[in-house]
């Protein structure tokens, strides 16, 4: 794979086909558990192994796998590597695990994973298809933190509420101090759409920037003819 076309997944992955504000895909794992930064980072990171690994057992399996029946073996590895994925987090992370709940096993029905199954792993080379994966999944996960984010920070007064389930004695970031009240509405499901409603806003005013800005600037200037070797720079004057 080249520079620039690991480049270019890496750019679509991140921003500019960005899963959570650009392609809405899984808003309902975004949603509902965006309420603190821990919660919404560690789903994401989920997705990310089960999107990783389908992704590339897809491409590795895509000459022996028939086209019409592609759409339920691609389920079925899904749904394989994501039960993997599961008791792996029952078993390393418990606490973290009956957090999340039911949230990890949903993976299976993420609109994300099998649009990336079927859009790219089954057309690409498995290489390129874990690194696309890889970008979609962290494009996911950066938007999961920043709602999370401000869910937290706006609702709780705090932030990274729940680290001590990763890092045992580590503790919460106070930010506001013991006295600030909290704001409900920011952790309750309105918040979560008022939250992603400004994060999806800004997505788009930023782009409608960056498209303005490439308008303006000036068409690549023309390269000049070299002059054809052996006759010094100049043209051949014709006989009278």
């Amino acid at each position: 794979m080249s520079p620039q076309q690991f480049r270019e997944i890496a750019w679509n992955g991140l921003w500019k086909q960005n899963t959570g504000l650009g392609q809405l895909l899984g808003l309902c794992p975004i949603l509902a558990i965006s309420t603190s930064t821990v919660n919404a980072v560690s789903l994401g990171l989920a997705t990310i192994l089960v999107m990783a690994m389908s992704n590339l057992a897809v491409s590795s399996l895509r000459n022996f796998i028939p086209y019409e029946i592609r759409i339920p073996v691609f389920i079925l590895i899904i749904a394989a590597l994501t039960t993997v994925v599961d008791l792996s987090f029952n078993a390393f992370f418990h606490d973290l695990y009956l957090v999340l709940g039911i949230f990890i096993p949903l993976i299976v029905t993420n609109c994300i994973v099998l649009a990336r199954v079927e859009a790219f792993a089954a057309k690409n080379h498995p290489l390129t298809s874990t690194i696309d994966a890889a970008m979609m999944g962290l494009g996911l996960v950066w938007v999961l933190g920043l709602l999370g984010a401000m869910r937290e920070l706006i609702g709780a007064g705090t932030l990274f509420a729940g680290i001590e389930m990763i890092i045992p004695g580590a503790s919460a970031i106070n930010v506001f101090g013991d006295d600030y009240p909290g704001f409900l509405v920011a952790i309750l499901p309105p918040g979560a759409f008022f939250a992603l409603g400004m994060l999806i806003a800004a997505f788009n005013a930023i782009n409608a920037r960056l498209a303005a800005r490439a308008r303006r600037q000036p068409p690549p200037a023309p390269k000049a003819p070299q002059a054809a070797e052996g006759q010094g720079g100049t043209e051949p004057v014709a006989a009278g």
